[in-house]
């Protein structure tokens, strides 16, 4: 049985509870968990893990292979034993906001430069983002910038839903989506969607099982703080959100 992932649907949780479904050296898979295993360019949440009798453990890594696996820092609990989860809420906070600027910053490049997004990495204090372009010069990152802080201060409303992949790759923009990539075994996509205009029209939408704030008000101003050039045709631009 795998871990049921509650960030999935809700990423403001911060505690839960569970029961250990299985140990491994020094992880455990739990029945359901709110940690967020390391993926699609957003680092693994950490965190406690609580028994009934006061005894803790520090979760210090959390990875998905199959089941979602949790590194704890002690002799783990044995199978069966119910724990209270706890999420270092400070850490997933920022992944939420750096991550959601990320989807601003990838779909601001498609609209004004037809810059794919080719790779991304966050962490809890910077981000970069790599895209199919050759050069940025100084007042293109001040155009990408200022636009992506527009729609900051436009407070638009971030969603997140599941859609039949069929339905998905009918719908939605390869480019973004990238859902070709996505192994044959997987039906059902989570879309991740920012609110455009008007209702019939969102400003982004793509696949991603990442965790994101519900509007992009909570993002914070973004700072371009400087550009590289990643090979032929690839340009990395790195961020920090204040």
């Amino acid at each position: 049985m795998s871990s049921e992932p509650l960030y999935l649907e809700d990423t403001a949780r911060r505690t839960f509870e569970a029961t250990v479904e299985s140990v491994a050296g020094d992880r455990v898979v739990l029945d359901r968990t709110c940690f967020y295993p390391t993926g699609g360019g957003q680092p693994h949440d950490t965190g406690r893990l609580r028994d009934g009798t006061g005894r803790e453990w520090r979760v210090a890594d959390v990875t998905k292979k199959g089941d979602i696996l949790h590194t704890l820092d002690g002799d783990p609990p044995d199978p069966g034993t119910a724990v209270t989860g706890e999420i270092d809420w400070e850490r997933r906070y920022a992944h939420m906001r750096y991550h959601t600027a990320q989807h601003l910053l990838s779909a601001v490049l498609l609209e004004r430069y037809d810059a794919e997004t080719t790779g991304n990495q966050l962490y809890d204090d910077h981000a970069h983002l790599d895209c199919a372009y050759e050069r940025f010069e100084r007042s293109d990152l001040d155009r990408i910038e200022a636009r992506v802080n527009e729609l900051v201060a436009e407070a638009r409303a971030v969603r997140w839903y599941s859609l039949d992949r069929e339905a998905a790759e009918a719908s939605l923009d390869p480019a973004r989506t990238r859902i070709h990539l996505l192994p044959d075994s997987i039906t059902e996509v989570r879309i991740v969607e920012i609110g455009g205009a008007d209702d019939d029209h969102p400003f982004d939408r793509t696949a991603c099982a990442g965790t994101h704030v519900a509007d992009t008000g909570a993002v914070g101003t973004m700072e371009v703080t400087g550009r590289r050039t990643q090979g032929s045709a690839e340009e990395r631009i790195e961020f920090v959100l204040r």
